[in-house]
């Protein structure tokens, strides 16, 4: 008897060398988690991309500078209707938080719905065409519909290698925490994920609707990751911010909302790896996780500032003449980053995936891709 008991310990230690290894192994060796319906939860402005190649005129007409980003004014109404009725146009589910959802969900395949969207859209013909082109990107959106706006929309104007981007928000900026998320069918798909995310755009919209979910992943143990997604957030909606930022687990942004958030939080600096360091130290609600800052730089490398470390990594390479529009980079970059999130990966294969999916989409036009990722 007493014969066998090194070699049972022989056995136990080998074990438990196994069992160390398996922890050590890459993170493509690992077993894959494995995903239900409804584990990534967005919430934010829905946005119907309609894209067509225009001419000068059409620019000239509406006052456009042929590549640029604003907010559509009065003079802007006509455009939508006229842009569908003058030009071939395409469709897509669009606008930041739904974009990176979509690119999620890309990125994972299988199984469908692991996404699931929140937001204000009207009930109209480009509401239904939103909804058709969402089921279409295989996320389970989950529209609050109201009639007092019509579905926000957003023009994407190409001339050449430029493109106009001229956004309507309109039902957009109608949700109402009351009437969608306090629901309870809909509340239930919030507590069915386990990782959440925002673009910093709806806290111009409903603070309270962001805050409800943020604290609900801070008191679950869950992650909360949000945008700073324009220097306009970090400076005209500072204090609605401020009050999301304690839920914070993943911090995003890139160099300009950066320096505009560095400045407006009085940091005092404008290096990238000081300013993700001071990102991460702010106060925190849930201490079992340290945040986690992710801030890109275009084509220069992405910074991510961790409790006790900031680690830069490089881009992958493009030639300049393969990039057809950047405009969705940043989107993609978050949703492959989520890819990866949800299922469980190291810090380090998110942004490898996050990488990954921004290179994709700068060949598109628009936040378009591919049938399937070709991604390891």
């Amino acid at each position: 008897m007493a014969s066998d008991e090194p070699k049972a310990k022989k056995q136990k230690l080998s074990e438990e060398k196994k069992e160390e290894e398996k922890k050590t192994e890459t993170p493509s060796e690992e077993t894959p988690v494995k995903l239900s319906a409804n584990t990534l939860f967005g919430m934010g402005n829905p946005l119907l991309d309609i894209c067509a190649v225009v001419d000068k005129d059409f620019l000239d007409k509406y006052t456009l500078k042929p590549n640029d980003q604003i907010l559509a004014e009065d003079k802007h109404k006509a455009l939508f209707e006229e842009i569908v009725k003058k030009f071939k146009v395409e469709y897509h589910a669009g606008g930041a938080t739904q974009n990176s959802i979509k690119v999620a969900q890309w990125m994972i395949q299988e199984p469908h719905n692991v996404g699931t969207f929140f937001g204000c859209i009207g009930k109209d013909k480009f509401g239904e065409i939103l909804k058709q082109k969402a089921e279409e990107a295989h996320i389970d959106s989950h529209y609050y519909e109201q009639d007092e706006e019509p579905t926000g929309t957003c023009a994407a104007c190409i001339t050449g290698d430029n493109r106009s981007l001229v956004a309507n928000l309109a039902a957009a900026n109608c949700y109402k925490k009351d009437k969608h998320l306090d629901l309870e069918e809909n509340w239930k798909l919030v507590e069915k994920a386990k990782v959440y995310y925002i673009a910093g755009f709806f806290l111009t919209v409903s603070l309270e609707s962001i805050l409800k979910v943020a604290k609900h992943a801070s008191e679950n143990n869950k992650l909360f990751c949000l945008n700073l997604s324009a220097p306009f957030i970090c400076q005209f909606f500072k204090d609605n911010l401020m009050q999301v930022m304690p839920y914070v687990d993943v911090l995003f942004g890139n160099e300009t909302e950066a320096a505009a958030f560095a400045k407006e939080q009085e940091f005092e600096t404008k290096d990238i790896k000081e300013i993700a360091k001071k990102a991460q130290a702010l106060p925190k609600v849930n201490t079992k996780r340290q945040r986690v800052v992710v801030l890109t730089q275009g084509k220069d490398e992405t910074t991510m500032a961790m409790s006790d470390k900031v680690k830069t990594f490089p881009v992958l390479k493009i030639d300049p003449k393969d990039i057809v529009d950047t405009n969705g980079a940043g989107d993609a970059f978050v949703g492959g980053f989520l890819s990866e999130l949800v299922q469980d990966k190291p810090l380090d294969q998110c942004v490898k995936a996050a990488h990954y999916a921004a290179n994709v989409i700068i060949r598109q036009a628009g936040c378009t891709f591919p049938e399937k990722p070709n991604f390891k």
